[in-house]
């Protein structure tokens, strides 16, 4: 399983060592308010680890916990992983911030680390994103990342924002 590092971040493999503050980032109703409307039960919590150990050694890729290696403290996760979890879909790229650390470039700086991975290691085609289409932080990140609105799609029984970037395009920008 992949361990990603940014100049102040370190992203791990969600696991079981991470339910506690990914419980009480999932339970915060200002994150969770464009995602699923509510916030997560335990069980909810539980059933995103229990996907990501899931998805590791099957695809390669999934959730992380963004970690921030100054504190050793959880921040927020992201992850890639396959649009509306099916595998033949194309990858889609993700994130939740907690409330104390927003504002502060670490969504931005955690999803170029998630990005390179999917066009370099995973030689992805292309990475999709979707956001609610009111969450205007969220497709900001989407949009410093080089990404282009690709319109208002249904993912995930919503309808939503979604976001898209080629992998030529990310070479054309990055190198």
């Amino acid at each position: 399983m992949t361990i990603l590092l940014t100049p102040r971040l370190r992203l791990e493999p969600l696991s079981d060592q991470h339910f506690e503050p990914l419980h009480a980032l999932n339970s915060l109703p200002e994150v969770m308010r464009y995602i699923t409307g509510k916030p997560n039960t335990p069980e909810d919590t539980q059933r995103m680890i229990d996907r990501a150990n899931d998805r590791w050694p099957k695809y390669g890729f999934s959730w992380w916990a963004w970690i921030d290696r100054e504190r050793d403290q959880f921040v927020g996760t992201g992850c890639i992983q396959h649009l509306g979890w099916d595998p033949d879909n194309p990858l889609e790229i993700g994130w939740r911030l907690h409330p104390a650390h927003w504002r502060k470039g670490y969504a931005s700086e955690a999803a170029q680390a998630m990005a390179a991975f999917a066009f370099d290691d995973q030689h992805a085609p292309v990475l999709r994103a979707i956001c609610h289409p009111d969450n205007t932080a969220s497709a900001a990140v989407m949009k410093r990342l080089g990404m282009h609105a690709c319109g208002v799609e249904r993912w995930y029984d919503m309808e939503v924002a979604a976001y898209e970037m080629s992998a030529d395009a990310w070479r054309q920008r990055h190198f």
